[in-house]
């Protein structure tokens, strides 16, 4: 019997490296990947098939799929755009201003879109905006060196009357500093090329940091939240504590953190803070394109108001399901309360959007419109091309690897070996996995490495009697810092592909918004976090898996 169980704990163990091999080099699709298990574990008699195939398909894809309705609607009718382009114009035209506006901007759009969603409806409205700025500061600056060549002096075109009082040997000194211009102007024409190339370096590095950065907000905001959510309430099923408030409350200040040194980072790298400064023709010409953008979009429309308030109506019940610090709706339904999900009103929101009209279908007989029908706000082929169904399947092959992992036991044993860890200080366990997930998350898939650590991180904290979530949750947020190399996440290559960027700009840029990351999540930890969930104490629901086991 021993014998037996050593086997199984060896076989899941080979489907666990298997895959993690097939998602770090993407020899396959990660979708395609994600499903060895689905054949491996009958295979080696670790799961039946019907055992396995449950496991890709869970609550994780009725939120997922709502999500995705209202993400479909948000896209079709442009509201993304319009809420972009109105945040920018709130925080004004200065340059750094500017930069901050976008930022802001593709991070909330970030917490309820996906990160490459928000990156790729941001970025073109970027690229125009800096081409006009460098457009703006071109002339500006051409006719400011034909003004001190003497091609255009002012002095020269005086009236009549104010050259009999002006000395002509004071002009004609003037005129002869000329000579010692060449040299000067070659060095100022290196400097506006690099001050040029800063800018649109700068502005491409925010969008795709943003973007990254803003979907640790949510649950919904990105993937490997989403991963870590569904995994842990199948671990634990008797702990509700993690739901759309809670994790709010705990990742908000995180982000505005992250954001907000991120862009004095980008800001004091590639532009220095002397361009702070008013610059009227940068500012005019930004000015000029974020309106002209803006009207193009005309006034509000029914749709857009319709998705909005779905919206706002979708955030709320998220919100005020299970607060924890009052009732919430789902005490309504006692006798249900524990059935009901943030993925319950995300499907019912999700519906909506399916049946109520964006505009009539009529057809004129005889001088008169007959209704025929009506159009939804988003179609079946709509929802379609917007869903990530290769994700879909990634996640449910990450959860049939976890469910193989306990039924073979895989997870106990690997729990016995990282015992020893326990003698180490609770702060340096936490940092040396942080360090370790974001370490591989630049080199392979943020959803594939929460998948791949998850498992082996839970038992990991049960082995040391530390409250899981204590590393759970910073091992989660630092999954998705994957800012060093245009590979390691879709933003990032969006980005890259305009041609403004080397790697070597990514890698200096990213560096410092890593350290940046890992010291927020580290402090969050062990300061605001801890009261939330009462990590210092080890939970009974934690307790009564180990004795189950």
């Amino acid at each position: 019997k021993v014998c037996l169980q050593r086997q199984n704990e060896a076989e899941c163990a080979y489907t666990l490296f298997v895959v993690a091999i097939f998602w770090l080099t993407e020899a396959l699709p990660l979708a395609v990947s994600a499903l060895l298990p689905a054949f491996m574990f009958p295979l080696f008699g670790i799961m039946g098939s019907k055992q396995v195939a449950s496991a890709y398909f869970k609550d994780f894809h009725l939120l997922l799929i709502g999500v995705i309705c209202l993400a479909t609607s948000i896209e079709k009718w442009n509201l993304h755009k319009r809420v972009a382009l109105k945040m920018v114009m709130l925080v004004g035209v200065n340059p750094a201003w500017l930069m901050l506006g976008f930022m802001v901007s593709c991070a909330f759009l970030s917490m309820w879109l996906s990160n490459t969603s928000a990156a790729a409806m941001v970025m073109p409205i970027v690229e125009a905006v800096a081409q006009q700025i460098i457009r703006a500061e071109t002339e500006a600056d051409e006719l400011e060196m034909s003004c001190s060549n003497g091609s255009i002096n002012p002095a020269l075109e005086l009236d009549v009357q104010e050259r009999s009082s002006l000395s002509y040997r004071v002009m004609l000194e003037e005129q002869m500093n000329l000579n010692s211009l060449p040299t000067q102007l070659d060095s100022e024409r290196k400097s506006r090329k690099d001050k040029y190339s800063g800018i649109f370096k700068v502005m491409c590095l925010c969008v795709a940091y943003s973007a990254t950065i803003g979907g640790l907000t949510t649950i919904t905001g990105t993937s490997t939240n989403l991963i870590f959510t569904e995994h842990f309430n199948s671990r634990y099923p008797d702990c509700q504590c993690i739901n759309f408030g809670s994790w709010f409350i705990l990742s908000i200040p995180i982000t505005v953190i992250i954001l907000l040194l991120s862009w004095v980072w980008l800001q004091w790298l590639f532009l220095g803070f002397e361009c702070g400064k008013k610059k009227t023709a940068r500012e005019e010409a930004s000015s000029r394109v974020i309106q002209e953008e803006y009207k193009k979009l005309g006034p509000i429309s029914y749709p857009e108001t319709v998705t909005l308030v779905l919206f706002i109506i979708m955030t709320l019940l998220w919100f005020t399901r299970d607060p924890g610090f009052i009732p919430g709706w789902s005490s309504l339904f006692p006798k249900y309360k524990s059935y009901i999900t943030d993925s319950t009103a995300a499907l019912v929101i999700g519906l909506l959007f399916f049946i109520i009209p964006a505009k009539t279908l009529s057809r004129t007989s005889n001088g008169e419109n007959t209704v025929i029908g009506y159009t939804p706000l988003i179609t079946w082929k709509e929802f379609q091309s917007c869903m990530p169904w290769e994700i879909a399947i990634l996640v449910g092959g990450g959860f049939a690897l976890a469910d193989g992992c306990e039924v073979s036991k895989l997870s106990e044993w690997v729990a016995s070996k990282l015992t020893p860890l326990g003698s180490l200080p609770l702060w340096l366990v936490i940092l040396i996995s942080c360090l370790i997930v974001t370490s591989v998350t630049e080199v392979a898939s943020n959803p594939a490495t929460i998948t791949i650590f998850l498992p082996i991180l839970s038992p990991l904290a049960e082995a040391i009697h530390v409250n899981p979530l204590f590393i759970l949750i910073p091992a989660t947020l630092c999954t998705s810092f994957a800012f060093l190399l245009p590979v390691a996440n879709p933003a990032n290559a969006i980005v890259f592909s305009y041609g403004h960027l080397t790697i070597m700009d990514m890698v200096k840029a990213g560096l410092g918004i890593n350290i940046i990351g890992v010291a927020v999540v580290m402090l969050a930890i062990m300061t605001w976090i801890v009261p939330i969930f009462d990590l210092y104490t080890f939970p009974s629901w934690v307790s009564n898996l180990v004795q189950l086991v």
